[in-house]
Parts: C-alpha cells; structure tokens; sequence
C-alpha cells in the first residue's frame, strides 16, 4: 500500500523486537544463522523490517544485513523509532535528537532513515512537540524520510497536526483481543491521510493452534510478551472467552488450509486505514506462516462467526495505549520506559 507519494509499505512487515539482546540467544553463529534468515525473507520480497533506536543490538544486526545484500540493499526498507527515555525527557534538546538519529543512521550504515516513528512517554513532561519539531528539522536537511508515530492517541496526533508536524503513520496494537484503534484512532486516520502499521495481531502467540485447548496459563512468564498480552486475554474477558475465539478462528482456518494465527492477523489486515501487520519472527523459520497469511482469502461467512464472538467481547476500553499509559494499571507496571542509554 502506498503511505504517502512514492513510498509503498508491504501488507507484512517483519518485526525484529524478539532480536534485541534482551531476547536472543546471540553468539557468532547465532548471528551468522539469523543474518541468513533475514536474507530469505529479503528474497521472498518481504524487504520491510520494523525495528527501534531501543531495540539494542537490532540496528546493527541489519546494518550487517545491509552490507550482506550487497547489490540488493537498495530493496531494503527499515522502520526504526525515535523513543527517548522517561527518565530523559525533561532535559531532551536539539542535540539529543541529533545524537539519536546520528546513532541510527550509523548502526543502519545509512546516508537517510526511511521512517522514524516517535513517542513520548509522560505527557507531565512538556518538550513532545519541540521534539517532533527537531525530528521534522532533521527531515528537511535529509536524515529521515518519513516521521511517523508509535503508541500515539488521536488527542496527541490532534496536536501535532495542529502544531504542522504530519504524520504518516501510527505504530499500534490491534487485534481480535484488542481492538482500541477502532474507538477513534481508524476515523482519525480515514480524514487525516495516515495509516495504520499494527503489532499484536496474534497477540504474543495467544491467538495461535498452540493455546486452543491449553489449561489457562500462570506467573511465572516464560518472557515479558506472554505477561503483557496476557492481561490483554483478561481485557478481552478471560481464558474461557478467548477459547470460544480460538475455536471459531480455528474452524475457520481448516476451512482454508490456514492457522489460526493466518486467520488473525488476515482480519487485521481487513481493518480500516490498516495499511500493514507487524509480525515478529526470530528466524526464517516464520517465512512459510507469513506467506500462508497473504495467501488467504476470508469471506462473508468467516467474517459473521468471527463477529459472533467479538459482539459478545468489546475487549479493552479506551484509546490505544490507554491502559500502558496509566501509571495505576498493571499493564503500564511491565513497561520499560528507560531502555535507550541501556541500547548503548
């Protein structure tokens, strides 16, 4: 889908975030073998890779990608983010942008980022519009082509707009469980030229054939991801209830050859103003998953069972990151809001 003139993103964009140290394995060979990986996902064509400035080791790892195509780089597109850290915020100045985007156009061995997409984390702090304010300086002199946002609600990309900063694009969770982009997010992007690029659309692995029919799971976390969207499956109405989607999704995937976590993420990408899903993949080993995905069709009856389900279970409440934001709720207690001076 074309986002803005001359610039196409892919319905699937791989997300890197499982890369990051804080989550991989690493080691030489480890990094020889996901290198190799993300080449097969260049050949097939899926050429956009989502990643952040907090992502620590991820910039770097597809700045080596980068010089490994070699003559194939040019395919490349790479969205990282521009997050500074909580603890930062009051003190943030034009150098401390400069020093960031400096940083990433390094690790990516690049002359322009493609997309930068911005958040702030505490609106208590002001300096947010002065910040996207440098970044759209830092686009005039040709370090970024595109800025976009993360996590933003419509009464923050409201204000931005107000102040001249266009953003082509927001960066937020949707899926079955959680549909908070369509309380205002979807119309605010339909009359304000943006799209949506959505994480979370199998959320974190619950809307997959390996949960249909599991016992309902508990602390301790395997990883943060099961946490956090764990307490998504409580926003959505419990185990019980996410069992009743997983068997519809499920029926609906043997109709077609597909997974239930094909079918899930097939429904986001049908969602207004969705222009792709950010699917997350250590290895190549998703490459086959992903492409089943682009191959499946849903059709009017798919589309009633599935609102069968979801008529019965609103989700969460609110604007997206809504929840993550409150300082009170345990979805805003996993967050980790200072991971930029850990990325080096």
């Amino acid at each position: 889908m074309e986002i803005t003139p001359g610039y196409t993103v892919p319905p699937i964009i791989v997300g890197l975030w499982q890369l990051s140290a804080g989550h991989a394995r690493g080691g030489a060979e480890d990094r020889s073998r996901v290198l190799a990986g993300l080449e097969r996902f260049v050949e097939a064509g899926l050429c956009t890779f989502d990643c952040a400035d907090i992502y620590t080791g991820v910039e770097e790892l597809l700045g080596d990608l980068r010089r490994r195509l070699s003559g194939g780089a040019a395919r490349l597109r790479v969205h990282t983010k521009f997050v500074p850290d909580r603890d930062a915020l009051a003190t943030i100045n034009r150098g401390y942008v400069a020093h960031v985007i400096d940083r990433s156009l390094r690790r990516l061995g690049v002359e322009r980022l493609d997309m930068v997409q911005f958040y702030w984390w505490d609106d208590d702090v002001s300096g947010y519009l002065d910040t996207a304010g440098w970044l759209c300086d830092f686009q005039r002199a040709g370090k970024i082509r595109l800025i976009a946002a993360t996590n933003l609600d419509v009464a923050h990309l409201s204000e931005l707009a107000d102040a001249g900063i266009h953003l082509v694009s927001n960066q937020v969770q949707y899926s079955l469980l959680d549909r908070r982009p369509e309380h205002a997010l979807a119309d605010y992007c339909a009359t304000n030229d943006a799209y949506l690029l959505c994480y979370g659309t199998v959320a974190g692995g619950f809307l997959s054939n390996r949960w249909l029919g599991s016992p309902e799971p508990h602390a301790p976390w395997a990883n943060r991801s099961l946490q956090k969207y764990r307490l998504i499956v409580d926003e959505f109405g419990g185990w019980d209830a996410l069992q009743k989607l997983l068997r519809v999704l499920a029926d609906i995937g043997a109709r077609h050859q597909a997974t239930v976590a094909n079918v899930a993420t097939r429904w986001v990408l049908g969602r207004a103003g969705v222009a792709a899903a950010i699917v997350g993949a250590r290895n190549a080993d998703y490459l086959d998953e992903m492409t089943r995905t682009l191959e499946l069709t849903l059709d009017a009856e798919d589309y009633s069972r599935i609102d069968d389900v979801l008529v019965r279970q609103p989700g969460p409440d609110g604007d997206v990151f809504s929840l993550e934001r409150n300082s009170e709720s345990p979805h805003a207690a996993i967050m980790r809001t200072n991971l930029s001076r850990e990325s080096g």
